[in-house]
């Protein structure tokens, strides 16, 4: 049941994403609105949400709906879809390419399905519960690197909620100093994705929601990596912090980051 719906949820995804590749040759960025401090939306992202939300409702009557811009928001009991129609909404704004479209399925409190469609590149990732993990029908895993020393990684900076800030600041001078190199390109469902299919090593944020990370955190576990919260516990969305791993470098990053967290 699950590989079936999977399919499905794969073709809304991308029938998502060529409305917002069609909308991003035309938008005009006055048209955008703000939820909050440096939290833009545009109707873009509400449209993009609606189309999702209709297809899905086809694919599973019986599901609620978390969404980030809450067109739907009724919460069943056992099936409940978490959405974020455009991941990466200030790289859309600015034309900055590297956004996407992120949709998960969750069965009772288990994470079992999840889509990132990266609309520029026209990647797919993909996975379900009891299945490898695919970008664009070729199975991905993590990669192999065993020491930070060996790795590039990724992480998200807060844009309104700088409480944290200076203990970021330090965990981002300490690991800048130890690994490849460190980026930061603004959508974490893409950071998940790339840290799946090999690209990253780790991706780290704090103070992130459920739909930014919701179909990130299956593909990475099916991925063969592991997703936990700063204290190692596997409560990533409840925490509202992450850290995705390739497995081999989990307790080195860890070590690290409970230095200032």
């Amino acid at each position: 049941m699950l590989e079936q719906i999977l399919n499905q949820v794969v073709v809304i995804s991308k029938q998502a994403g060529a409305f917002i590749r069609q909308e991003r040759a035309k938008f005009d960025p006055d048209k955008i609105e703000y939820k909050g401090l440096n939290d833009m939306v545009s109707y873009v992202d509400k449209t993009a949400e609606q189309i999702i939300v209709s297809e899905l409702e086809k694919v599973l009557p019986e599901a609620g709906f978390i969404t980030e811009e809450k067109t739907k928001t009724t919460v069943a009991e056992r099936y409940n879809w978490i959405i974020d129609p455009l991941d990466g909404t200030t790289n859309f704004i600015h034309g900055l390419p590297c956004f996407s479209v992120s949709i998960a399925l969750k069965e009772y409190d288990e994470l079992v399905l999840g889509v990132v469609y990266e609309v520029n590149l026209d990647e797919c990732f993909y996975a379900c519960k009891g299945q490898p993990a695919y970008l664009n029908g070729k199975e991905i895993r993590v990669s192999n690197k065993p020491k930070i020393a060996d790795s590039l990684l990724a992480t998200g900076f807060p844009y309104y909620d700088f409480s944290k800030q200076p203990a970021y600041i330090a965990l981002f001078t300490e690991l800048m100093k130890s690994c490849h190199g460190l980026r930061r390109i603004g959508s974490a469902a893409v950071d998940l994705a790339y840290t799946a299919c090999g690209r990253f090593e780790a991706f780290y944020e704090y103070n992130l929601n459920a739909w930014d990370i919701a179909a990130g955190v299956v593909i990475v576990r099916q991925a063969g990596g592991d997703v936990v919260n700063y204290k190692g516990g596997q409560e990533v969305m409840e925490a509202r912090e992450l850290l995705a791993t390739n497995g081999k470098i989990t307790g080195e990053l860890l070590e690290t980051i409970q230095k200032y967290f």
